[in-house]
């Protein structure tokens, strides 16, 4: 058996060699403890796991936020390459996307421990994740268009990344401006709905682009066979994101001249997350059908792996929230079942990553140059 870190290619490689694709890890987490806490049928001690689930995606959002920032600090030589890279620098999304979802997190589990004074930390966090998000989704489209090097062939769905963290922030204030002043609670939605339009506007012609390639490339290798799912995570987010923002606009909105839209954006959003949440169910089948393809080639372990897990995770909580607001039983017995299948790809996702994270070889980012071995160079490419 290797001894711990035996693979590292070199010393403090887990600083200078750590991207930011490990948020990914924030965000699977963290939708778990969602998914969890949102189970229509509660078990004893299940509140329980999904607050240690939360507190833990918390815990790692600190770590990886720590080294990240170290990394840019120590080894500032690396920012530009890790910008310039076409794929590593889509990962920048994950930032903001795994700091939602923590937001999100502490309105179910800080409040009942904490007291309602975490509702103005989480309105704090809600701008600077709004803000980081807008900063990733017009950055790195812009480095797209400038600077980085792409080809139709080479394309797939991590190209989402970057511009659907706005949405995930649309979806938090959705669930965050009913706990607010009014008048805080309208900002927030006003500037929820910009950022979920700014984000799916650009969500579906890029998901053309991935149909398109996949049409005219096939599917891409092994080493990207989670970025199948990827484009489940948009759709199945701006399902959830006009659900509740049109739930929460009616009582922000009331008495002021913007009365008859919030009533009208409760209405869209219960029929628009409907058709959201078909196009979702297409996407969820597909990705399915083309893991099961993966597998038979036996797809090696990455990172890019806890991309099976948020698109998943988000698609379970939209569908228990229209459980909840048509009562149809349909959707709770669906939603079951994908809490089921989400927390198994969870634990394996996990335990193959404190692996990797054991004998040191998840360190590796594909913008600082090709370790010598052909294989370590492939699992490097996918971990950026």
């Amino acid at each position: 058996m290797p001894r711990p870190f035996s693979r590292l290619p070199e010393p403090l490689a887990f600083i200078r060699h750590f991207t930011p694709n490990w948020f990914a890890a924030t965000m699977g987490t963290g939708v778990l403890a969602l998914v969890i806490a949102h189970l229509p049928w509660q078990l004893p001690g299940l509140f329980l796991l999904a607050e240690g689930l939360w507190l833990f995606g918390v815990l790692q959002f600190a770590l990886f936020s720590l080294l990240f920032v170290m990394r840019l600090v120590l080894f500032r030589d690396t920012l530009w390459p890790m910008l310039l890279h076409p794929v590593q620098s889509m990962f920048l999304g994950a930032i903001p996307m795994g700091l939602a979802v923590l937001v999100k997190g502490l309105l179910l589990f800080g409040v009942p421990r904490w007291g309602e004074g975490v509702y103005a930390l989480a309105h704090l966090l809600w701008w600077l994740d709004a803000a980081l998000a807008l900063l990733g989704a017009l950055l790195v489209p812009y480095l797209m268009f400038t600077r980085q090097d792409h080809a139709l062939e080479k394309l797939t769905a991590v190209w989402l990344l970057p511009i659907v963290a706005p949405e995930v922030a649309a979806s938090t204030a959705g669930a965050l401006a009913p706990h607010l002043p009014v008048e805080a609670a309208r900002q927030l939605l006003v500037a929820g709905f910009v950022l979920w339009g700014l984000s799916l506007s650009l969500v579906f012609p890029l998901i053309t682009l991935v149909l398109l390639r996949l049409a005219l490339h096939k599917l891409p290798d092994t080493d990207f066979a989670a970025t199948s799912w990827l484009p489940l995570g948009p759709v199945a987010t701006g399902c959830l994101g006009l659900l509740s923002l049109g739930q929460a606009a009616p009582a922000a909105f009331a008495g002021t001249a913007l009365a008859g839209a919030a009533e009208l954006a409760q209405n869209f959003g219960l029929v628009g997350g409907l058709a959201l949440w078909g196009a979702g169910l297409w996407w969820l089948v597909i990705a399915i059908l083309f893991t099961r393809h993966y597998i038979r080639d036996n797809m090696p372990f990455n990172l890019g792996w806890w991309g099976f897990i948020f698109p998943l995770g988000v698609f379970t909580l939209a569908t228990f929230e229209l459980q909840h607001l048509t009562g149809l039983a349909m959707f709770g017995l669906i939603g079951l079942v994908l809490a089921v299948q989400l927390a198994a790809v969870w634990s394996l996702v996990f335990s193959r990553t404190l692996a990797g994270v054991w004998h040191g070889e998840l360190f590796r980012a594909p913008c600082l140059g090709n370790p010598a071995s052909p294989a370590v160079s492939v699992l490097s490419e996918q971990a950026g």
